[in-house]
């Protein structure tokens, strides 16, 4: 019995992804740089722990239902071929029982902020339902993502301040094209077997122009956030990590470069250290 149980606990982590935390951090470190942008600093243990663990519940929660969504999509891809739902170790009632449990979790944090971030919670997960099924019929389902990925950031100005001024959508949209670019690269790992399935990806709607997209998508994420933040914060640490973020977009371009599926998923899988470099230069520069 305890066997059963705990090879059922490993299907489930592998559902989650809970050995590939990559995914989590890319949503976290815009999340996280809005949090201390909008308190002006460190916004305090109880925003930060239900911010961190939101994160991580609604990401995991957005797993199961993806899968459930793609898993006769999976069985034709490469990648995706053995995650739990598509092989039938997972059942999709269990897989969706799962993902609605991890919401609910999420949703009971959220209810411990305030009536404005509630609220912006109903839109964030209408998109997070809606975007598997983007896939589907949307010439660039990345850009659906990076709404679903980027609301974090005005969710974090509602929770420290009650609204959502225009630097947060500002900072929203910057984040939007730095998700472009990263499952952009994501998506050059698939191309093959998403032409041969009838998927719709921005990799394949870009064709030759994918790289060029991909820096330029890179370029306005981080112009964009510059102009937001740069008058916030000071400028030594904002712009040290402008550049660390900037030197990782570099090596991100030799990877993808040739367009070799390893590349492609490297640059994707090391994508939060450009977050990560951005987040430190914001707490780096509000300490001065």
């Amino acid at each position: 019995m305890r066997r059963v149980v705990r090879q059922k606990i490993d299907l489930y982590l592998q559902l989650i992804r809970w050995d590939r935390p990559a995914g989590w951090l890319l949503l976290l470190w815009p999340t996280l740089s809005a949090l201390w942008l909008a308190a002006g600093g460190f916004p305090g243990w109880h925003l930060l722990c239900v911010f961190t663990l939101g994160t991580i519940l609604m990401r995991s929660a957005g797993c199961c239902i993806n899968d459930v969504a793609d898993r006769e999509f999976d069985k034709h891809v490469k990648r995706t071929a053995q995650r739990p739902v598509t092989r039938g170790a997972v059942s999709t009632r269990e897989a969706l029982l799962l993902g609605a449990v991890l919401a609910l979790f999420a949703f009971l944090l959220v209810l411990t902020t305030n009536e404005v971030t509630v609220g912006w919670s109903f839109a964030a997960l209408a998109v997070t339902l809606a975007y598997p099924y983007a896939k589907r019929f949307v010439s660039m389902p990345q850009a659906v993502l990076g709404v679903a990925f980027s609301f974090g950031i005005p969710m974090a100005y509602a929770a420290v301040r009650a609204d959502i001024p225009t630097q947060a959508w500002l900072l929203w949209m910057g984040n939007l094209f730095w998700v472009l670019a990263y499952d952009t690269e994501y998506a050059m790992v698939d191309r093959d077997d998403d032409l041969r399935i009838g998927m719709k990806t921005s990799a394949i709607t870009l064709g030759h122009w994918d790289v060029p997209a991909v820096m330029a998508f890179y370029a306005v994420y981080l112009i964009v956030w510059s102009w937001v933040v740069a008058p916030l914060v000071g400028a030594v640490g904002w712009w040290t990590g402008v550049a660390v973020a900037a030197i990782q977009v570099a090596w991100h371009f030799q990877l993808i470069r040739r367009r070799s599926r390893d590349g492609c998923f490297k640059a994707f899988r090391l994508n939060h250290w450009v977050g990560a470099a951005l987040f430190a230069g914001i707490a780096v520069g509000l300490l001065a």
